[in-house]
């Protein structure tokens, strides 16, 4: 995605490529407005400024004399679309994180560095070039369990634990600008939105918190589910949100005013994990019923239930572009389905345990997969070939990411390691 952002006029451009797409940010009534314009038929064989003309041409936003910029943020997009799909990973760095075992793991958008949480009660800061790390973020009184950074902007971390706050870091210095107090139980779940004004946390309490960024201060709680919330998701323009739960029900929020519009009803067991695509029009839910769900994200109805699994769904996740949908599963394997056919069009086998962890690099050439059979695998989402097999890790990994070039892979597992791959 481009991030372009401006004052009534395109001023500033922060590039962010994760999505097939451009936001405009302005200034409209000395109100804050977003407008998404989706790029989802970029290719690299794209005439790229034949594009742009015809999205000016749709667009007043983009003056004319801004043509030139947009035409170069999307020729840097369509570069990295391009990049070669036959890298080889090797193992770059060991890192022996904590003294306890690791929660989870996140890069920042660059993928300069990364973040990693344990039950140390710490979260850690590490460089991915050296492999070294930069600070420990202590102050938390119990498991650090959910971690995130604010990307795009990746200046700011946000820590959710079992002490049931929330607090937020500056990534640079290590700084507590807030600590989040008012959940009555565990965090385990929480996310920035992309507008990075707002963190969400999703408690065992059954509610879920929206918090402001600049002053520490509650800004709404979403209550009516009645069982532990384990997963949410803003959509891309901030306007919403979903929480996952173990009613086994899927709550899509009005983010201004917290009221609920829609509770997405079908599955027959605990949540595991939900997701709004890039262009927010459609939801994607995985439960332990061993389905996946597709839901419009506008009227939330059920569009297709996506079956096949043998065993509980343990994630499930949108391609960047929010046109193929990937699902992993205890029973072993990983599939991909087309969100416009429902079609399943590959099956990923060969794990030798449960899939906890699926996802999708940047450029949508490959999938990356976590297992409990301590390893962790690249594969093609078009044939369901396995490409690579990350070895080396001496227990189950449950938390694995690309950095946005999608040539850097970091690895969390109980063995308390992490490893980088490049």
């Amino acid at each position: 995605m481009l991030w372009t952002k401006y004052k009534s006029l395109l001023i500033l451009v922060i590039v962010y490529c994760f999505f097939k797409g451009i936001i405009l940010e302005y200034v409209q009534g000395g109100e804050l407005k977003t407008k998404s314009i989706d790029l989802l038929d970029l290719s690299p064989g794209t005439d790229v400024g034949a594009l742009v003309e015809e999205i000016r041409k749709a667009e007043p936003l983009i003056t004319a004399s801004r043509k030139e910029q947009v035409i170069h943020l999307v020729l840097r997009l369509q570069e990295k679309l391009g990049q070669q799909e036959d890298h080889k990973f090797y193992l770059f760095k060991v890192l022996r994180a904590h003294i306890l075992p690791l929660t989870n793991v996140a890069f920042n958008k660059s993928g300069s560095c990364f973040i990693t949480g344990s039950y140390d009660r710490t979260c850690k800061i590490w460089d991915t070039a050296s492999g070294e790390e930069l600070r420990t973020l202590e102050g938390h009184r119990n498991v650090v369990y959910a971690i995130a950074f604010n990307n795009p902007y990746g200046d700011k971390i946000a820590t959710g634990s079992f002490d049931k706050t929330c607090k937020l870091w500056s990534a640079e210095t290590g700084k507590c600008y807030h600590t989040f107090r008012g959940h009555t139980a565990e965090i385990v779940c929480l996310s920035f939105n992309l507008q990075s004004t707002l963190i969400a946390t999703g408690s065992m309490d059954t509610t879920a918190k929206l918090w402001d960024i600049q002053n520490g201060e509650e800004v709404v709680m979403l209550t009516g589910h009645s069982a532990e919330i384990i997963a949410l998701s803003f959509n891309t323009t901030g306007d919403r949100i979903i929480t996952g739960s173990f009613d086994h029900t899927v709550a899509v929020w009005d983010v201004g005013t917290g009221r609920k519009l829609h509770t997405l009803i079908g599955h027959r067991a605990e949540i595991s994990s939900a997701q709004f695509n890039w262009d927010c029009s459609l939801i994607v839910t995985g439960s332990m019923d061993k389905t996946c769900m597709l839901w419009n994200a506008v009227t939330g109805t059920r569009v297709a239930t996506l079956t096949g699994h043998d065993d509980e769904v343990l994630d499930v996740c949108f391609d960047y572009t929010g046109q193929r949908i990937a699902t992993s599963s205890a029973d072993g394997s990983a599939r991909v389905y087309n969100a416009e056919t429902k079609k399943c069009i590959a099956k990923m086998e060969g794990h030798g345990g449960e899939i906890s962890k699926i996802c999708f690099n940047p450029q949508g050439s490959r999938i990356l997969t976590a297992s409990s059979d301590k390893t962790a695998r690249l594969w093609d989402p078009h044939t369901g070939q396995c490409i690579q097999i990350l070895e080396g890790h001496t227990d189950e990994i449950f938390s694995c990411a690309f950095n946005y070039k999608g040539d850097i892979i970091i690895t969390g597992s109980k063995d308390n390691t992490c490893r980088i791959w490049r």
